[in-house]
């Protein structure tokens, strides 16, 4: 009776670690080897960033989630990390990819990356976040579907196109460092690329009468461009992972760092059609033409590419304002979008943030709040984790502009976890600004012009604002979002313009809590690579 009994313990042991390997979500591998390669994006020879021999790099498919094991080969001569916007790396900031949460991979080594699509849909890319490296290639895009049984707004799609768009320069991103680290600002871009190339070097074929949908990040330095389809009405239904009211659209401002879905019917006579991209806000307008071909086209593209909008702010900002959540469709669960109602939450705490250009030791520099962002020898999530003292310190940044001098320092905001925190852009300068926060979607309740006051908050949109990671701040604006704090680690608030990023304008944000359970954060990953004064410490037990 005994050894039955344990015979059948033994299966129903086996039978629950069986089940708990099926409910497993999937795994998805990827090996990819980053190299150096000839490109001709202006036709001129570039020292390019490829993936795979690839430029851009690979799409990432991947469904809500997902597991994904990324092993990257670095095989520059330079130190290198991906960084994937928009992926929030739930509990996990070590995989975040930026210099400040992870160790560059050396010339000659590899990292393998170990991603999870928690709880999201949407569309993203990935990039290269060290030095100026975005400069010459290395991003591709990411899409994440939703599970089978949960309801997407709209009919499958006859077709998926990832489109990356952007700003481009033909001097190499070696020589765009140099002139940052001289001092000196960068000049005005050459051109703009959809998918890393120039006028009409880029397709896409439909049929007659399907729908399509198109997937378009600005993956740029700066500059934010206008993307619209001659004959065509873009639908917007997706951004940054956040199912959309379905607006019409003649064409779509697409600010530097984010990230729209649009469907777009064939419904015109097959021919080709011209797809265009131009620059907003510039004195020199820049184009770049692409194709939409039609099967069995009766012909090349015909009369002028479309025109749209160039330097109108209002135009832009009235477009933002209209872009809302849909609060009946699911998201990455079966609950509708809208059954976390944030505007019946009381903030906690209002940062404000203001951003400077200016002079220090006589070279350019930017910041926020006064501080210039100087990256330390050891990557902050690592310092803190392994409790490494004198690499930074938490709250040498503001909570409002000081109004002070500009000055250099390893600015990192003290945040607790699980406050609902209200953070204001205030742009007082006179160009148009993106930041972009890592590990988190936030709802971008409001944007306007002028000053931001406390009254500004009667024209919040407490109801159905959309939730994304990267925000535009217009001109003499302020934007002003809602974020919950629910993901413990180190995360990057930067600029979008990555010059600017790259000479100061970004901070670290600590979410922190006391609890050291799993629930609430991982341990440094066992594979993590170990650097500066982190070099010599332990990862945990195999």
């Amino acid at each position: 009776m005994r050894m039955k009994m344990t015979l059948n313990i033994a299966a129903l042991v086996c039978f629950s670690l069986f089940a708990i390997a099926v409910a497993e979500d999937p795994y998805r591998f990827f090996t990819w080897n980053v190299t150096y390669g000839d490109i001709y994006p202006l036709g001129v020879r570039q020292q390019g960033i490829l993936i795979n021999g690839q430029f851009p790099g690979p799409d990432i498919h991947s469904v809500t989630n997902d597991n994904l094991i990324i092993n990257v080969f670095n095989s520059l001569d330079q130190p290198f990390l991906l960084s994937w916007n928009g992926v929030q790396q739930r509990r996990n900031s070590f995989e975040d990819g930026v210099s400040g949460t992870t160790c560059p991979i050396p010339p000659g080594g590899n990292f393998t990356y170990i991603l999870q699509v928690k709880d999201q849909i949407g569309s993203f890319y990935y990039f290269p976040s060290l030095s100026f490296h975005k400069a010459a290639g290395g991003f591709g895009g990411i899409r994440i579907l939703s599970r089978p049984r949960i309801p997407v707004p709209f009919d499958d799609p006859a077709g998926d196109y990832t489109i990356l768009i952007g700003d481009w320069y033909k001097l190499n991103h070696t020589d765009l460092k140099a002139l940052l680290d001289s001092g000196r600002r960068l000049p005005f871009p050459d051109g703009v690329l959809i998918n890393g190339r120039g006028s009409n070097g880029a397709y896409f074929n439909v049929e007659q009468g399907k729908t399509y949908r198109l997937r378009i990040s600005n993956v740029g330095l700066e500059n934010s461009l206008n993307f619209r389809i001659q004959n065509h009405k873009l639908k917007l239904v997706e951004v940054e992972g956040t199912h959309t009211l379905q607006t019409t659209y003649s064409s779509l401002d697409v600010h530097v760092g984010q990230s729209y879905s649009v469907l777009v019917t064939a419904d015109q006579p097959a021919q080709d059609y011209y797809i265009v991209i131009s620059t907003r806000f510039t004195s020199l307008v820049l184009t770049a033409t692409g194709i939409l071909r039609y099967a069995n086209s009766a012909g090349p593209v015909s009369g002028p590419p479309p025109g749209g909008p160039t330097t109108e702010i209002d135009w832009s900002l009235n477009q933002a304002r209209s872009i809302r959540t849909n609060l009946t469709a699911s998201g990455p669960r079966p609950n509708p979008q809208g059954s976390y109602h944030y505007g019946l939450i009381n903030t906690t705490r209002t940062i404000i943030l203001s951003s400077s250009a200016g002079i220090v030791n006589g070279k350019q520099r930017y910041a926020i709040n006064s501080v210039s962002y100087v990256a330390p020898d050891t990557p902050l999530k690592l310092a803190d984790y392994f409790k490494i003292p004198g690499v930074f310190r938490a709250g040498s940044i503001s909570d409002r502009p000081t109004g002070g001098g500009m000055y250099l320092d390893t600015s990192v905001m003290q945040t607790d976890y699980r406050a609902f925190v209200e953070f204001v852009f205030q742009n007082d300068e006179d160009i148009i600004q993106s930041y972009h926060l890592d590990g988190y979607s936030f709802f971008v309740v409001g944007m306007d012009g002028g000053q931001w006051s406390d009254a500004s908050r009667n024209q919040y949109n407490l109801r159905d604002a959309v939730s994304r990671c990267t925000t535009q701040v217009y001109p003499k604006s302020w934007t002003a979002i809602y974020i919950p704090l629910d993901n413990v680690g180190m995360w990057n608030l930067r600029s979008e313009f990555w010059a600017r990023q790259y000479l100061g304008q970004q901070f670290y944000m600590r979410v922190y809590t006391t609890s050291t359970s799993i629930r609430d954060e991982y341990p440094v990953p066992k594979n993590a690579l170990l650097c500066g004064r982190a070099s010599g410490r332990h990862t945990r037990p195999l």
